[in-house]
């Protein structure tokens, strides 16, 4: 273990989403970003003619083979030898990068203000990435090649997948192979059942995997976007197996996937469900405390649980975990967290409450388009251009496993964002009481991700300030949102960071100065911090479930379906 400074370099893979599509990015705010750069153009047309000059004086330069300009070395785009052997695609390249570089330095150099500037580069971003050559065949070296080794099969195939997608997706380009898995076999598929269920929750106790099991046990809250199954993925990634083998008594709840009908679900709603399911825990384990974990929006429903039971005198929750949450989320905290405006926070507000839910279809295109060149083009290249289909992979199978969100939690969670009740303690009542998180005293440990572009590790990094605990545990993995969280011991890249002590205010100090990089994953560790915090062992019931409470549906229960 040693201090190493903190790569912040962010991995395709992991690249999945500058912003949060649910914070509101309105179509009419970027078609008013374009009308805002037609008018900078006229309006100051000596900014505009001073890089037009720039751009026109590196074309003379790649005309005659004098241009330096070359593409990032990460830009998987341009890696095929053809675009430095092959002069007309060498010199096709370089164009497209001047134009990118031309219209990149115009945007940086007109009077915008912070909204203005990041609409501007996000709508030029959109295009420019639309606009690579390697997008359509006749310049995509790599595609004409395999069009030729195959005889035209690889084009017969790619319009296969094109049709497929038109009408089996959507009209949103795949971006995994689906056919090698299946929920309840290769994935999800640790021993369990449903002892519980409600019209909105189905609550799966996990079988033990050791004679002996902590007395005090575990609740997972997973997220209300996507499904629950991804704490128990495949089994080398399943966060479940890996802490029943640890000897922690593990529970989950799984969340219905709503409809229009079920619009008036809110964050109350689901807190209360979380409360009911801590009942049922503690009647089924006679445990006075159950220690719990949330992730992402799993993990905003998991603090406001926490405050709810604070201003209730309710000490039933131990100690809690919270993964890749940001409960205090700030413009400043992305390159284009200043996009979210209030305009788009209504209109998003309005359109979900109009149809009941936030579909689970609309999300997938919305986070697609918002990381284009990775979510959107690099898929048309591989299955209509070369006519190969997306890759099989686990994480890519349930994040296209999409769910509905109800327009009552979809305002809950703009609301939040709007009025950042976490951030502004005893100002804002969620969920029928004044959220107050300095009153929230459990142990609390807190995971980020490195290169989490969806939940930024500063805004995660920001709930140890809030939360009143004197004992904070502050993970940062070198790592993206998904990749944080399903971190299993094996992966010899895998490396966190922490500190001896609780985690400062100032984050860019304990970036410095305190954190320590560590080898390997964080879930031993974290299994070691939760071991010492679920009370001693005693042997492990033979039975799921009790008289009150018997065992249904086998894990991953039925509502994982729908």
């Amino acid at each position: 273990m040693s201090n190493s400074g903190i790569e912040l370099d962010g991995e395709p893979a992991e690249s999945t989403t500058a912003m949060n599509p649910l914070m509101g990015l309105a179509r009419e705010d970027l078609i008013g970003a374009v009308g805002m750069m037609l008018r900078e153009t006229s309006g100051r047309p000596m900014k505009s003619i001073k890089h037009l000059k720039k751009f026109t004086g590196e074309v003379g330069k790649i005309v005659t083979n004098r241009s330096e300009l070359a593409p990032d070395p990460k830009d998987k785009r341009f890696l095929d030898p053809t675009w430095l052997a092959n002069p007309l695609y060498k010199a096709t390249m370089q164009y497209y990068l001047a134009v990118r570089k031309g219209v990149e330095g115009w945007v940086d150099d007109v009077d915008l203000n912070e909204r203005e500037r990041a609409q501007a580069s996000f709508v030029t971003a959109m295009m420019l990435d639309a606009a690579a050559p390697t997008n359509a065949l006749i310049g995509n070296p790599s595609a004409i090649k395999k069009a030729l080794e195959t005889g035209g099969v690889s084009l017969v195939r790619g319009l296969q997948n094109a049709y497929e997608d038109i009408t089996k997706n959507d009209g949103i380009v795949s971006q995994v192979d689906k056919r090698p898995f299946k929920v309840g076999g290769n994935l999800a598929n640790t021993p369990g059942a449903v002892i519980h269920k409600t019209p909105m929750m189905e609550l799966i106790q996990y079988a033990p995997a050791t004679d002996k099991v902590h007395a005090i046990p575990f609740l997972i809250i997973p997220p209300q976007i996507n499904k629950a199954y991804v704490n128990d993925l495949s089994p080398d990634k399943s966060i479940v197996r890996f802490l029943a083998a640890g000897g922690i008594q593990t529970f989950m709840v799984s969340w219905r996937n709503p409809t229009a009908e079920h619009r008036d679900w809110g964050l109350s709603e689901y807190v209360d469900q979380l409360v009911e399911a801590i009942n049922v825990i503690c009647q089924i384990s006679k445990s006075k405390t159950v220690n719990i974990s949330g992730a992402c929006s799993g993990g905003i429903t998991a603090a406001t649980l926490m405050s709810k039971l604070a201003a209730a005198g309710d000490n039933r929750v131990g100690s809690a975990t919270l993964m890749v949450c940001a409960l205090d989320p700030r413009s400043s905290d992305s390159e284009t967290g200043a996009l979210v405006s209030k305009h788009g926070l209504e209109l998003a507000k309005r359109r979900s409450a109009k149809k009941g839910v936030l579909d689970g279809a609309s999300l997938s295109r919305t986070f697609a388009w918002l990381r284009p060149n990775d979510l959107v083009w690099n898929y048309v290249v591989n299955n209509y251009l070369h006519g190969e289909p997306p890759p099989a992979f686990d994480v890519l199978y349930w994040n296209n496993d999409s769910t509905n969100l109800t327009a009552a939690l979809h305002a809950d969670y703009l609301d939040f964002y709007d009025t950042q009740p976490f951030a502004r303690p005893g100002t804002t009542t969620v969920a029928g009481h004044v959220v107050d998180f300095t009153k929230v005293t459990q142990d609390m440990f807190i995971v980020a991700g490195v290169t989490d572009h969806i939940t930024p590790w500063k805004a995660c990094y920001r709930i140890s300030q809030l939360v009143g605990s004197p004992n904070v545990e502050f993970i940062l993995s070198q790592a993206g949102h998904i990749q944080s969280l399903l971190n299993p011991p094996g992966n010899p890249k895998a490396k966190y960071f922490r500190s001896e002590t609780r985690p400062p205010a100032d984050q860019e100090a304990w970036l410095a100065s305190q954190a320590k990089q560590h080898a390997g994953s964080w879930w031993p560790f974290w299994l070691g911090w939760l071991q010492t915090r679920s009370g001693a062992l005693k042997p492990a019931r033979k039975t799921l479930g009790s008289r009150q409470h018997p065992p249904g549906d086998a894990a991953p229960g039925a509502y994982v379906f729908d």
